[in-house]
C-alpha cells in the first residue's frame, strides 16, 4: 500500500479504538519499496561499485534485512552493528569495519568472527591491530577535500597524503596486510567533483604502495551520496556521471571497488507523522495572527537530524478537523507559526518560522524524507517514547 494509504489506515484505526492509550503517539511510515528502488537505481548508474550500506544511517531491522537479502555488503562502525549484520547470516567477507579508531575488545571480537576488512589512518592503530588481529585485511583511509560538505569528516579521520609513505612503511615493518585505500568526501557534499578528486588521490596512493611492494586490490569510495529527496543541485545522477568514469579510467577491472552509501538508500523511504498536542496563540489579529504548535516528536527524538545532520525539515498537513489531507494543497489562509517538540528544553524547536493553516490540538502533520540519521540517534529524554515504524512496500 502507498504511504498515503498506510498513514490513513493507521489514523482510521484510532477512531475505532477511541480510548486506546497513547494512540496519538507519533509514528513513522517506512517504505521498503523505496529502498529497493534506490538499489535498482544504484546498480543501473554505478554497476561496477558494490554498495556496502552504512548501517549507522538507519539500523532499522527491516531495512537491514531487505538489503542483506539483496546481497549488499555493510559498512559497520562498532561491535553492535557487526553483530546485527552477522545475526542475519551475512558472510563476514561482506562487512567492512570502517572505523579508523577501534576499541581493543571490538578488534578481538571481529577477529573471532573473521571480519577481516578494517580501516586505519594512523600508526598507533597499526600497532594495536598487529597485537590483536595481525591477519586483518587493512584499508588505508586517506584525507580528501571535504570543504564543500556539510559534515566534514576529515576533521576527525583520514591520513594526509604526506603521511602515507610513513604509514605504509610501518605496515611493512609489522608485516601487516594492507589491501587498499578508502576515503570519504563528507556527508552532504555539494560538489560532485570532490569524488573524482578523491579517486585521483587514491590512485596516487595505489602507485606509492605498488612501489613499496604492496599489491592493492580494493578501493573504497566511501559515502556522501545524495538520496532520492535531492532533486536539484548535486543529485545522485551527477555524482554517478563523475565517479563511475573516474574509477574506470584510473583503476583496472582487477581492482574491486566498493562504496558506503547510507542516506542514499533510506532518506526518502521514511515519513514521520506527528500529532499536534498543543497550540499557543502568540498574536491575534485579522492579518498578523501567529501561533506556536507543539508536536509529540522533536529534537531529542527523530528530529535530532536538524542539529546533528543540518537537515531542513518541512511540515505538511496530514489531517485538519478530521479531514485526511496527505498530498493535498489547502485552499485557505495560512499563518505565521513555529513548531516545537514535546520536551521541556527550549532547543526543541523544529521550525522557527513557517506558515500553516490554522490547526487545532489533535490535528496531524507529516514530514517526508526522514529516513537518514533520525530515529537512529533518537533518545527518550524527558521520558518521551521513540516513534515506532509502520512498514509498507510500494511497487517498483
Amino acid at each position: 500500500m502507498s504511504v498515503h494509504d498506510a498513514a490513513k489506515q493507521k489514523l482510521d484505526s484510532h477512531s475505532r479504538v477511541k480510548w486506546e492509550t497513547d494512540q496519538e503517539d507519533a509514528f513513522f511510515i517506512g517504505d521498503l519499496g523505496e529502498v529497493y528502488r534506490q538499489h535498482l537505481r544504484w546498480t543501473r548508474l554505478l554497476p561496477r561499485i558494490e554498495p556496502h550500506f552504512a548501517i549507522k544511517s538507519n539500523p532499522d531491522p527491516m531495512v537491514v534485512k531487505l538489503l542483506a537479502s539483496l546481497g549488499l555488503g555493510f559498512d559497520c562502525a562498532s561491535k553492535s552493528e557487526i553483530q546485527q549484520v552477522l545475526d542475519l547470516g551475512v558472510d563476514p567477507s561482506r562487512i567492512i569495519y570502517a572505523n579508523p579508531c577501534k576499541q581493543a575488545s571490538y578488534i578481538r571480537y571481529v577477529a573471532q568472527q573473521n571480519v577481516a576488512k578494517m580501516t586505519f589512518d594512523n600508526a598507533e592503530e597499526l600497532y594495536k591491530i598487529k597485537a590483536l588481529y595481525p591477519d586483518a585485511e587493512l584499508v588505508l583511509r586517506i584525507l580528501t577535500d571535504d570543504s564543500q560538505s556539510l559534515c566534514q569528516l576529515g576533521l576527525k579521520f583520514g591520513a594526509p597524503l604526506d603521511t602515507v609513505d610513513h604509514l605504509l612503511r610501518v605496515a611493512k615493518e609489522l608485516s601487516l596486510n594492507v589491501i587498499g585505500v578508502s576515503f570519504h568526501v563528507g556527508s552532504g557534499c555539494h560538489d560532485e567533483h570532490a569524488f573524482s578528486d578523491a579517486v585521483l588521490r587514491a590512485r596516487t596512493v595505489f602507485d606509492q604502495a605498488e612501489a613499496m611492494g604492496f599489491n592493492f586490490t580494493l578501493l573504497d569510495v566511501g559515502g556522501g551520496f545524495p538520496g532520492a529527496d535531492v532533486k536539484d543541485g548535486i543529485t545522485f545522477e551527477k555524482v554517478a556521471a563523475i565517479l563511475g568514469p573516474a574509477v574506470d579510467e584510473l583503476f583496472s577491472p582487477q581492482v574491486r571497488v566498493i562504496a558506503e552509501p547510507g542516506r542514499y538508500y533510506v532518506a526518502s523511504a521514511f515519513t514521520i507523522c506527528t500529532n499536534i498536542i498543543g497550540r499557543r496563540t502568540v498574536a491575534s489579529g485579522t492579518d498578523d495572527s501567529s501561533y506556536m504548535y507543539y508536536v509529540n516528536d522533536g529534537m531529542y527524538g527523530a528530529f535530532n537530524c536538524i542539529l546533528f545532520d543540518h537537515q531542513i525539515v518541512i511540515p505538511r498537513v496530514l489531517t485538519k478537523s478530521g479531514r485526511y489531507l496527505h498530498g493535498q494543497q489547502l485552499d485557505e489562509s495560512d499563518y505565521e507559526c513555529s513548531i516545537w517538540g514535546p520536551t521541556c528544553d527550549s532547543i526543541d524547536c523544529l521550525a522557527k518560522s513557517t506558515r500553516l493553516p490554522l490547526l487545532e490540538e489533535g490535528d496531524w502533520l507529516y514530514w517526508e524524507n526522514m529516513g537518514a540519521y533520525t530515529i537512529c540517534a533518537a533518545s527518550k529524554f524527558n521520558g518521551f517514547k521513540i516513534s515506532k515504524v509502520i512498514y509498507t512496500n510500494t511497487s517498483v
